[in-house]
């Protein structure tokens, strides 16, 4: 199906531009833009230079940019948000929720700042922030998980994958854990969304800016709140597009719409968020399903690659913990010495720290990447580790 998707490799270049410079492996990072997303953005704003930036049919696009998003996720269109950073949206589940002393928050540390920094923070509320302790980084089970809870829990906090070791999560599972102990469960999915099927089927709460696996721009992402919780999680930032005024006069009580608009206190970053929905359309065309496919097959081909290059392999290699993120090291070459070469020979991987101190290589393929590029990069990682 994949193979399918472009009938020749001028087509592809063209699609993404970035092919054509580089490797690019890089789309745990910042992905480079592709040409139809690019152009999304380019031509509102060039029409944005003749007229308001609000202009005609912008306020009705955004309407249907929400059901695009909430389609994605198999939510409703009135409970998506659309907001980012990934942080701001985790930000305001911590900060919207009404706390109690002795409450308990459940998350790891060792995930990336952005899922950690705004529950720690909850413990100037008298909040116990409980942190999971996986046998493997960022091996988080549902039994993990259901040994974590309590009957003060209030909400688990967790990311879809996890950022360094690549390891996915079973959502549902654990969701389903989380509800049967009467707690919330709040999704960090920027680490799987565009790459693989992620559904708030047992999520409470998600938050995931498009720039990474769903090939977006920055600072535009999906924020989604189930809409039965909106009266609980009170939002924390206010403005005159999520408070209602009419006419713009503010008014003597403060009263929110009954949607997710309720958590974007003021005007959207629509280039942005015109971007994001061109890339999800482009994703929603070839298939999510045939997307991950494709990435772990590219997976497989890296790590027999490495592997037999004697490199380390941080994370899962296989089953349905896998995801795009291959993370390794080489037990006598230094990673800086390999991330230079790989630079060098115009490919983008991440060079990247555990607490421990220990450097990494990580690459994240999508599905546009080829075997052939693959293939080249074992060789410069080959070149390197034996010269």
């Amino acid at each position: 199906m994949i193979d399918s998707v472009f009938q020749n490799e001028s087509e592809r270049l063209a699609a993404f531009p970035v092919s054509a410079e580089s490797i690019f492996l890089g789309h745990a990072g910042v992905t480079a833009l592709p040409r139809s997303v690019a152009d999304a953005v380019i031509d509102y704003t060039a029409q944005s230079a003749t007229r308001h930036q609000e202009f005609g049919e912008v306020l009705k696009r955004i309407t249907r940019a929400r059901k695009t998003c909430a389609d994605l996720i198999g939510a409703s269109s009135d409970e998506i948000a659309l907001l980012g950073p990934t942080s701001l949206g985790l930000s305001l589940f911590a900060n919207g929720l009404e706390w109690a002393e002795g409450d308990e928050v459940v998350c790891y540390r060792d995930d990336y700042p952005a899922n950690v920094y705004p529950w720690q923070n909850l413990a100037r509320h008298g909040v116990n922030v409980r942190y999971l302790h996986p046998e493997e980084p960022g091996a988080i089970t549902p039994e993990l998980v259901h040994s974590a809870l309590t009957p003060r829990t209030r909400l688990v906090a967790l990311a879809s994958c996890h950022f360094l070791s690549g390891f996915r999560i079973d959502i549902d599972a654990i969701g389903k854990t989380v509800h049967d102990a009467g707690a919330l469960f709040s999704l960090d999915a920027i680490q799987t969304l565009g790459a693989f099927p992620t559904r708030v089927d047992h999520v409470d709460f998600l938050s995931a800016d498009s720039h990474k696996w769903l090939l977006g721009p920055l600072t535009a992402g999906i924020v989604y709140v189930k809409k039965s919780h909106f009266e609980k999680l009170r939002p924390s930032l206010l403005g005159a597009w999520n408070v209602i005024s009419p006419n713009f006069v503010a008014q003597s009580e403060i009263t929110f719409p009954d949607t997710a608009q309720r958590y974007e206190p003021g005007v959207l970053n629509v280039a942005g968020i015109f971007g994001m929905v061109a890339a999800i359309k482009m994703l929603q065309s070839v298939g999510i399903e045939n997307v991950a496919v494709r990435i772990l097959e590219l997976k497989a081909q890296i790590v027999a690659g490495v592997e037999s290059l004697g490199c380390s392999i941080h994370g899962p290699r296989e089953g349905m913990h896998a995801s795009g993120i291959t993370t390794f090291y080489h037990p006598e070459v230094p990673t800086g010495k390999i991330a230079a070469a790989l630079e060098a020979n115009s490919i983008t991987a991440s060079h990247r720290h555990d607490r421990s101190g220990r450097e990494f290589i990580r690459l994240s393929p999508h599905f546009y990447n080829t075997p052939a590029e693959i293939e080249r990069v074992i060789e410069v990682l080959s070149t390197t580790i034996r010269s």
